[in-house]
């Protein structure tokens, strides 16, 4: 753990040497995360309800899936560069350390400044929460504790898993984008608003329909409209961990797969 606090510090240390760049790049990053919520807003300036939902409800929805995706974004979105790695023979260096290959790449460049997406997810979700008139109980309040961690482990997977694929695949980049900040953007309305295949593969193919969007069902007191019934509300965690086993399973056998760049 001493090697992996040294990665960590050297990195906080790097990245805010220049303060005032620090500071820019800080609140710059709060946009991303921002304009996901200001687009639901405005779309709520010409309807009442999307898919069946009110705007209260619905960032209920998008505030769980902001505060989730920011997180993992931060905590494991370097692994996304793991084809870059693996072109230029870095990824070699990293398997001849006397350290784990994962935890060392989510280390080598953790971005510190992405800490404000997170701060203004979880803003967004508190208020969310106090103005949804929920009616608590001691086990909404757990759910709401839990789904949130449930979200960033899920997200987590999926940026693992995706970029597993660079083993096989090194210019998988896009494709890997498509699944995770794809994701993200199912996460962030109902899935009732969409229909068919689509929402048959993301929602429940994928595993992004329990997110956000069966937590907030759950929160809300809510039934599903699409007819499951009100236990899934609670499946998060259970999801997660099964996203969670996937991707290390994959990791594991991409590693084993792993022949070196030869160079």
């Amino acid at each position: 753990m001493r090697a992996y606090r040294a990665l960590l510090g050297a990195q906080a240390r790097s990245q805010t040497a220049y303060r005032t760049s620090f500071v820019v790049d800080l609140v710059g990053n709060v946009g991303a995360t921002a304009f996901d919520v200001v687009t639901v807003v405005v779309l709520y300036g010409v309807t009442r309800e999307l898919g069946g939902f009110t705007l209260r409800e619905t960032l209920v929805i998008v505030g769980l899936s902001a505060f989730a995706f920011a997180a993992a974004d931060l905590l494991v979105g370097n692994i996304e560069r793991l084809s870059g790695y693996v072109r230029t023979g870095l990824f070699d260096a990293v398997l001849v350390r006397p350290l784990a290959a994962l935890p060392q790449l989510l280390l080598m460049d953790l971005p510190v400044r992405k800490v404000s997406r997170v701060a203004f997810g979880l803003a967004v979700l508190l208020a969310a929460l106090a103005s949804a008139r929920i009616e608590w109980t001691p086990a909404r309040v757990a759910l709401a504790v839990v789904a949130p961690l449930a979200g960033i482990v899920f997200f987590g997977a999926v940026f693992v898993l995706t970029a597993t694929v660079s083993f096989y695949w090194i210019d998988s980049g896009q494709l890997a984008n498509s699944v995770t900040y794809g994701g993200r953007d199912f996460t962030s309305y109902p899935v009732t608003i969409y229909g068919g295949w689509f929402r048959a593969l993301f929602a429940y193919g994928l595993g992004f329909a329990f997110v956000s969007y069966h937590p907030a069902l759950a929160l809300l007191g809510r039934a599903d409209p699409l007819g499951l019934p009100g236990w899934v509300g609670w499946a998060a965690p259970g999801v997660a961990g099964v996203a969670a086993a996937v991707a290390a399973l994959a990791w594991r056998v991409g590693i084993r797969h792993y022949r070196s760049t030869g160079s």
